[in-house]
């Protein structure tokens, strides 16, 4: 299987594609474990192998995202089921998952992931935060099937709602959100991956915050006095939201960075 793995790499690095993808593809097509490909390289590769490993990487090499190629990718320790059409879950976005862990929460919070996509957020939080009634919200019925599959393979439960933004859930300690943040404008120069994802989970208005904004305005009535709202945006728009939230009365308002320096996210408190 070594040679298999060379041209995988060889063909993914002429792309400038990360060479790295080539053990994923491999372990894909030979319907073993990274960890189960990597003892039998020195081995002929199962029947079909090659032939389903070059056909993953042909699509791989249109664009297609290697998370759908895969089907599951892990988020705060979470195996998780993605589907083409359903937002992939960051890196970035464990940065959310664990600023809400280190916010000052009651023993038995009340938490709303809005924007739940794969449930990504929300599952996490439920799993470090067992005592916590965790809802979610989305408008994607797809998405939200989606979430609860994981959600039942993980054996995790949270309470999805088919609904915009809050969803009507009241007395929330955290409101939490990944929600759509990047200006239309970027249409024109986002990667080729972006095009297999939907939209309406990736662009909100000419600024950025066509989502974001409404948000805030029901999380200052769903939050419960001294309730906080976190958020995920771009380096762009972050700071201008925060401005905002400050005219209107938020208190704690703080813009944090993420792994890699840049300002992503916004951390507001409800008056008490």
């Amino acid at each position: 299987m070594i040679r298999l793995l060379r041209e995988l790499q060889a063909r993914l690095r002429t792309a400038g594609l990360p060479e790295g993808e080539a053990l994923d593809l491999l372990a894909k097509a030979s319907r073993l474990s990274r960890k189960d490909l990597l003892l039998r390289l020195a081995q002929p590769p199962p029947p079909g192998t090659a032939e389903r490993a070059l056909a993953l990487l042909e699509k791989r090499l249109t664009g297609y995202p290697l998370q759908y190629l895969l089907g599951e990718v892990e988020f705060f320790g979470l195996p998780l089921k993605v589907a083409e059409g359903v937002l992939i879950p960051r890196p970035e976005t464990e940065g959310l998952v664990e600023l809400s862990l280190n916010l000052p929460l009651p023993e038995r919070p009340r938490l709303l992931d809005v924007g739940t996509g794969t449930g990504a957020i929300a599952l996490a939080l439920k799993k470090h935060l067992p005592e916590a009634q965790v809802w979610a919200t989305d408008t994607d019925p797809k998405a939200l099937a989606l979430a609860q599959e994981n959600a039942s393979r993980l054996g995790l439960e949270v309470t999805f709602l088919q609904a915009p933004l809050t969803g009507g859930v009241k007395d929330l300690d955290l409101i939490v959100s990944n929600p759509p943040y990047l200006p239309e404008a970027y249409r024109t120069q986002a990667p080729q991956e972006l095009a297999f994802e939907n939209p309406q989970a990736l662009y909100a208005g000419r600024e950025g915050l066509d989502v974001a904004r409404p948000l805030a305005e029901e999380a200052a009535e769903a939050l419960r006095p001294g309730g906080f709202l976190l958020l995920e945006l771009a380096p762009e728009n972050v700071g201008l939201l925060a401005e905002e939230l400050k005219a209107r009365g938020w208190t704690e308002i703080a813009v944090l960075r993420d792994l890699a320096g840049r300002e992503r996210y916004l951390r507001a408190r409800r008056p008490a």
